[in-house]
């Protein structure tokens, strides 16, 4: 009888108890609000255009080779640094040594000839004075003086012809004695090797053009980093405007550079139109190599200790206005809609920037009282995750709402914006 009492007394204890845990929890529940809220924060706003790139030299040469032959001997290798006019390969020179031989006894065959035929000139012109002389006391026929003057003329042209001969022997030995110069390649800048494509004992073939022996880099102290900014952000980047960017390499340190060139010329890639802009860089240090790709961040705007809200706040809707709002877009929408086989005379979007106008002057919601109270702001830059507020109704530290609250789901019907899965806010766009 007694186990049967205090069972009883216990049940009921354990009812009286669930039954104040259940009033507490409903008395707290009404007391949570709708909506998830931020306070407006106050401090620094970038806006920033991002891209990427590929870092390289300001000069980069490639060394080539205007003769074929064998690489005899290498005076450099990657990473050597070099001077101007300084020998870095040498092609083996023994055939060109004997062509320049050959040209050599040429071009003395061509001054014998010529000497010959001065002297054959001296003698012809002798003959004919003399000849030209007797003629005038009649003791030569007409015709010996002719057979004279036409010796002298013969020997005159052939003058002339071994006179060419030794200019032609003679450019022949020059352009010899210039591929006997070339077969040593000289780098034609200072700098430094960044790359090498031959060894010793490898034949370079220099018929059509000349390959690329080494690639040397002018000067890694100063460096560019070739950027492809698309068509829409292109009105945001220009000339002299302060660039940061990061390497792979360096994920923690930021460098910086400014832009000295945005080009014209359009590069398109599966439809999507992009320009070059080349941002140059002091690489004192030399820790950016070529090749590295940079993620690079065009600074278009930046503002110090402002008030700032999130952008999700500027998206939200309350339930009621999104109704409306959807409502009245649907109405525009059926109004607006072309007939079947009708042509569209304008773009979607249309006006430019009367919608960007109309867009920095927008509705947000703050939460005063338990209630979604409507403030009227204007707008200023974006980071992407927050905008500037360049005035209306609002504070430091006030609630903005961003979304609907965890406990409104019940009676809006709205996801919970913090449940995996679940949609994120209410009236999103």
């Amino acid at each position: 009888m007694n186990r049967k009492r205090v069972v009883i007394i216990v049940i009921l204890l354990l009812m009286i108890a669930g039954a104040g845990f259940g009033y507490w929890r409903m008395g707290n529940s009404a007391k949570e609000s709708a909506y998830a809220t931020v306070p407006v924060s106050r401090g620094n706003v970038r806006q920033v255009v991002a891209s990427t790139g590929t870092l390289q030299a300001v000069v980069t040469v490639l060394v080539g080779s205007q003769v074929s032959g064998t690489i005899e001997k290498l005076y450099v290798d990657f990473n050597s640094k070099v001077k101007a006019g300084q020998a870095v390969a040498q092609i083996n020179q023994d055939k060109f040594k004997a062509a320049v031989d050959q040209a050599w006894a040429n071009l003395t065959a061509a001054q014998s000839s010529l000497a010959k035929a001065r002297v054959t000139v001296a003698d012809a012109e002798r003959t004919l004075k003399r000849n030209k002389e007797l003629k005038t006391r009649d003791l030569v026929a007409q015709s010996e003086l002719d057979a004279a003057q036409t010796a002298y003329d013969a020997a005159v042209a052939q003058f002339e012809v071994n006179r060419a001969q030794v200019s032609q022997a003679q450019a022949a030995l020059n352009q010899v004695r210039v591929d006997l110069d070339n077969t040593v390649i000289r780098s034609p800048v200072d700098g430094i090797v960044i790359s090498r494509n031959i060894d010793v004992g490898q034949t370079v073939a220099a018929s059509l053009q000349a390959p690329t022996l080494f690639t040397i880099a002018n000067d890694l102290s100063k460096m560019e980093v070739h950027t492809s900014v698309d068509e829409a952000d292109v009105g945001n980047v220009w000339e002299t405007q302060e660039v940061t960017f990061t390497v792979d390499a360096f994920p923690t340190r930021r460098f910086r550079g400014k832009v000295s060139q945005v080009r014209n010329a359009p590069s398109m890639v599966q439809n999507v139109v992009t320009y070059n802009a080349v941002v140059r860089i002091d690489n004192k240090e030399l820790l950016l190599k070529p090749g590295m790709t940079a993620n690079v961040q065009f600074l278009v705007s930046q503002k110090e200790d402002v008030l700032s809200i999130p952008n999700m706040a500027i998206r939200f809707k309350p339930p009621e206005e999104k109704n409306e709002a959807q409502e009245l877009l649907r109405k525009e929408q059926s109004r607006t809609a072309p007939r079947p086989g009708a042509r569209r005379t304008s773009r979607s979007g249309g006006g430019g920037g009367g919608e960007a106008r109309r867009l920095r002057e927008v509705r947000i919601y703050l939460l005063r009282d338990a209630k979604a109270q409507a403030v009227d702001v204007q707008l200023g830059i974006s980071d992407g995750s927050k905008t500037e507020v360049i005035s209306g109704d609002l504070k430091e530290n006030d609630p903005v709402i961003i979304g609907m609250a965890s406990g409104a789901q019940s009676q809006t019907g709205v996801a919970n914006p913090f449940q995996p899965g679940g949609p994120r806010f209410f009236g999103f766009r």
